[in-house]
């Protein structure tokens, strides 16, 4: 069985790789599921580590469902990591009816080429798991991640294990996975696991003013800045 690990971090991909990871899918943000990682840290992790490293592509939190600028910015993205020698990609882009945008997601499996596909947990929204499933073995992705559309994936593991008998790729189970429960995928069949690993550790004194909103944690919202509103401060601001 192989294990990709979720990094956040220089330090979180050189710990996988020390650890023996396979594989690194490398995003920023992890409490909103995970956003597409700057550029200085692309090609960090890249000159640091010799196991393969995946790069997700996803603009923003908030959903799976992109602009036409979104989508652009996406693109150029995937050419950035082609261009870095990354491994492979972590994308997928749904609908607002959460069914998979096929030909969204198809112009993104041909940009990355040669480069592997992994059509992320968007999977984990899609309400008929088994037709997408064949639809994104007909685009040619030969990956997918999920926690089989339930909380953890040692809950979803029985759709993991049926999906996995049906395709030709590799289902990769993720979601709460730890040395607890890892044997039970092992015993299940299961080819590959999906996990960060990640412990908490305090770096300073809590401050007096916190910098959290948990306003931006609602995945059902996009928040953008509202012309209207910044127009009524500026227009104060430079009276």
């Amino acid at each position: 069985m192989r294990v990709e690990v979720c990094a956040n971090s220089l330090k979180s991909a050189q710990n996988a790789e020390r650890a023996g990871a396979h594989r690194i899918e490398l995003c920023a943000e992890l409490g909103v599921g995970g956003i597409t990682p700057s550029a200085g840290l692309i090609r960090a992790v890249r000159n640091a580590v010799q196991i393969p490293v995946y790069v997700l592509i996803r603009p923003r939190s908030g959903g799976f469902c992109y602009s036409d600028e979104e989508f652009e910015l996406m693109k150029r993205d995937i050419a950035f990591c082609k261009d870095e020698g990354c491994s492979g990609i972590v994308s997928g882009i749904l609908l607002s009816n959460m069914q998979l945008d096929a030909t969204r997601t198809a112009e993104l499996v041909q940009l990355t080429g040669s480069m592997g596909f992994t059509f992320h947990r968007a999977f984990d929204w899609v309400p008929d798991p088994l037709a997408t499933l064949k639809e994104l073995k007909n685009l040619g992705v030969m990956r997918i991640l999920t926690s089989g559309q339930a909380t953890s994936a040692v809950e979803g593991l029985p759709l993991i294990t049926q999906l996995q008998s049906e395709f030709e790729g590799v289902v990769m189970a993720g979601g709460g996975i730890n040395p607890n429960n890892v044997r039970e995928f092992k015993n299940a069949g299961i080819r590959e696991i999906h996990l960060s690993g990640s412990v908490g550790r305090a770096s300073m004194a809590p401050p007096e003013i916190s910098m959290n909103s948990p306003k931006y944690l609602d995945e059902t919202t996009v928040f953008y800045s509202d012309k209207a509103l910044l127009e009524n401060v500026i227009r104060v601001a430079k009276a």
